[in-house]
């Protein structure tokens, strides 16, 4: 079957998915109702070998039917975020303040068509196929790290997983690549800076944290100018900044939230130490203090090079090598980074972008939408790299 004839087939029921799925959106570790919705029609599909190893998200087998050891998993994310949509859609969220603005709702279309596709043509491939319907992309902890504790990959054991994520900045009818590093890793930064508060008219009486803080942020950038090597992607943002105090209130602490991001895991350890060594010192300096919590986050995504260079060859066949994108480095992290660590993994970029729909309005914003013409394309990708890679 060509995309023509996959797209004839099954974009009524892809578009009837995603604008439920749109409609109903849940927030990460609370995808119960998302889960159930999935469940159901992956049955109706006829696929029966289903586990939820966690509270939300499950994971489904098919099997060929020509058995063999090999056994390719394909993994969608399926949590929203805590965003009001503004969209005037007939099929907008009923979920006031919670939108699918990020793209999972097509990614989980994606997979649901890849996996009835595959379903219903067993006699084209074979082997297995692991289907990872993954809660809690967007909030740590992160789903992927619990599917993977879950044993997801494991029984069968997974050669290869991919994934893709929507691209409004890409046109639709497009799908970008990247071989090696693709994504940044992201680690969480906070700050407690502490001082001693008082009266904004007697700064001599107190140790002022909103000084520190300003201080504090100032070092630290200097840290990607003067020590992160230039050939090293780096970025230090600091997001959120709260001190609670008045004109004439010098507050007892300034709480600081921020984000690392780089590519490079030893220089990511070093650059932490460097973090918590200038926000202690520059404290300290001024008589106060700084607490400082980098909790492990997420590593960065690898797309190992000859699968990256065999599912764009795949690509090319039946989009045309003009649609098939080399896209740059992204410092956006996603937890698609801890399936990389089990096996080999490629994940890509499904354009949706389309001026004339308006759909170019970057995810994460509260008016993003998708060309849905897209759908079919990101479903007979997924299902051409399971067969044929």
């Amino acid at each position: 079957m060509n995309l023509s004839e996959f797209q004839y087939k099954y974009q009524s029921q892809l578009i009837e998915w995603r604008r439920h799925l749109h409609a109903n959106p849940e927030l990460s570790w609370e995808e119960m109702n998302t889960t159930n919705f999935i469940e159901s029609e992956l049955r109706k599909i006829g696929i029966s070998n289903i586990a939820k190893p966690l509270k939300t998200g499950l994971v489904a087998i098919i099997e060929s039917d020509v058995k063999s050891e090999k056994c390719v998993a394909l993994r969608a994310d399926i949590d929203a975020l805590p965003i009001l949509e503004q969209n005037d859609l007939e099929f907008k969220s009923k979920n006031i303040g919670v939108m699918h603005a990020c793209g999972h709702d097509v990614h989980s279309t994606c997979l649901l068509g890849a996996a009835k596709f595959l379903f219903e043509n067993k006699n084209l491939w074979q082997g297995s196929i692991t289907l990872i319907f993954q809660p809690s992309e967007e909030k740590q902890p992160s789903g992927a790290e619990a599917m993977i504790k879950a044993g997801v990959l494991d029984s069968p054991k997974v050669d290869k997983i991919f994934g893709l994520h929507v691209t409004p900045e890409l046109e639709t009818g497009k799908l970008g690549f990247h071989s090696g590093p693709f994504m940044a890793s992201a680690d969480e930064i906070y700050l407690t800076i502490i001082g001693k508060g008082g009266h904004g008219a007697s700064p001599h009486l107190c140790i002022d944290p909103i000084v520190m803080s300003a201080n504090i942020i100032l070092a630290l950038q200097q840290l990607v100018s003067r020590y992160a090597d230039p050939k090293t992607p780096t970025v230090l943002t600091f997001g959120d900044i709260q001190g609670h105090g008045a004109t004439n209130i010098i507050p007892d602490r300034v709480f600081l939230k921020g984000t690392l991001r780089t590519f490079d895991e030893a220089w990511r350890q070093e650059m932490k130490q460097k973090i918590k060594s200038v926000c202690e010192g520059i404290s300290r300096g001024f008589g106060g203090d700084c607490i400082v919590d980098i909790p492990q986050g997420l590593p960065f995504v690898y797309n190992e090079p000859e699968l990256t260079t065999d599912i764009s060859n795949i690509a090319a066949s039946f989009l045309g090598e003009e649609n098939v994108i080399q896209m740059p480095i992204r410092m956006g992290a996603e937890d698609f980074s801890y399936y990389g660590h089990h096996c080999r993994s490629s994940f890509f970029r499904l354009g949706t972008g389309n001026a004339e729909k308006g759909t170019m309005v970057s995810v994460h914003n509260s008016t993003f939408l998708i060309d849905e013409d897209a759908l079919s394309i990101g479903a007979y990708a997924l299902s051409q790299f399971a067969i044929k890679s």
